[in-house]
């Protein structure tokens, strides 16, 4: 397929007059984040940033297409925050007890600005951009499953793609492999039933601690004993709770663990063993366990060919193409894969000007206002190399 190098070139020189305007917007967005599912005020800013034509999806996403050719390309960003008490001491920081801690302040005002460019180019640009303002992508129900689910986008839609900061690739660099990129993602709770006793006289109790103490250390060997060494996959166990009293043995304990993996058949495969542990290691303590498991983000692939041609026509937006990239991270940016074939890039803040670097998350996670600039170029190049010839 033919480049559309030209398009690219011009959509660049059009959103660069639209950045001072998103910064604010950013700066806005930044100060009054919302949890998922609550973003009103937040969708309320986006669309009167946007001064297009709107409809709402998915409770409080928006949605927005600019004119152009069909069919389009859908263009994700995130509205929620996160539930995290800010730290970085800007002027700008929130006080409201949630925080934009992943950038999504960053990616849905970068939008805004590609969507204002576009718009003033019309069909002579290779096809229009769906803008698809998503709610929760951090938490459930998943706002990414909901538009799929309510078929908000189908039909008319040649590819989705989207752009995530990411805090370990190196400054004015963009990461879009073939591929999976982000594992799976389902959280289990594991609820182990024993018999109350007096910790003096253990032998008439049945001792939940310990099992689920010994499921703990059986579920750790399950990746490196049962899953090729080559497939990433993780299980994280990061709740414990159990008991009242020192000297008490309860009638019950819980764990609440993620497990990941980039291979769909490690993915069931993982499931079906965290339960098969769970359940015969309590037995073996006189206990019995239950597992319960919310299925949550599939793994997100990206499509190879809307990859080949990013990397080619990285460089026009003056982004580099970093070295191969995946986590065991997840996003429910995978849920679009459902719908037409998606990709995911990365562009990165290492080094970024005046960037202290911090994880995702983190409550001094605070991307510089550059980073409006590198997002929206970076989804420029990927609605580009999606677009037809």
């Amino acid at each position: 397929m033919p480049l559309p190098t030209d398009a690219l070139h011009e959509l660049l020189a059009r959103l660069e007059t639209e950045l001072p305007r998103a910064v604010e917007l950013r700066r806005r967005l930044h100060r009054a984040p919302e949890l998922a599912h609550r973003e009103h005020a937040t969708a309320q800013a986006i669309a009167e940033a946007l001064e297009l034509d709107v409809q709402t999806a998915a409770g409080t996403g928006i949605l927005a297409r600019t004119s152009g050719p069909a069919p389009a390309v859908a263009i994700r960003a995130e509205l929620d925050g996160l539930p995290v008490q800010e730290r970085t001491g800007s002027d700008d920081a929130a006080t409201n007890g949630a925080m934009h801690a992943c950038g999504h302040d960053v990616h849905a005002a970068a939008l805004v600005a590609l969507l204002r460019a576009a718009h003033t180019l019309g069909d002579r640009l290779p096809a229009a951009i769906l803008g698809v303002f998503q709610p929760s992508e951090e938490a459930y129900p998943s706002g990414a499953e909901m538009l799929v689910s309510d078929g908000a986008l189908a039909g008319g839609i040649g590819a989705i793609v989207g752009v995530h900061l990411q805090p370990q690739l190196p400054w004015q660099a963009l990461a879009i492999p073939a591929g999976p990129v982000n594992a799976s993602c389902d959280n289990v709770r594991i609820t182990v039933s024993g018999r109350q006793a007096h910790g003096a006289y253990p032998h008439l109790g049945r001792d939940p601690v310990l099992a689920i103490s010994s499921i703990v250390v059986a579920l750790h060997t399950l990746v490196s004993r049962r899953v090729d060494p080559l497939h990433p996959a993780v299980i994280t166990v990061g709740q414990l709770h159990a008991g009242t009293a020192e000297n008490v043995i309860p009638g019950e304990a819980t764990a609440g663990l993620t497990v990941r993996a980039h291979v769909d058949a490690d993915r069931q495969m993982l499931r079906e063993l965290i339960s098969e542990v769970a359940v015969s290691t309590a037995r073996a303590h006189g206990c019995t366990a239950v597992v319960e498991t919310t299925q949550g983000e599939p793994v997100l692939h990206n499509d190879p060919g809307i990859s080949a041609r990013a990397q080619q026509l990285a460089p026009a937006a003056g982004l580099r193409v970093a070295d191969a990239w995946g986590s065991c991270g997840s996003d429910d940016f995978a849920f679009f894969g459902a719908v037409a074939p998606i990709a995911m890039g990365f562009t990165g803040l290492r080094g970024a000007p005046g960037f202290v670097e911090r994880p995702l998350h983190h409550p001094e996670f605070l991307p510089p206002d550059d980073a409006v600039a590198a997002v929206a170029r970076a989804q420029a190049v990927l609605y580009a190399a999606a677009s037809p010839a």
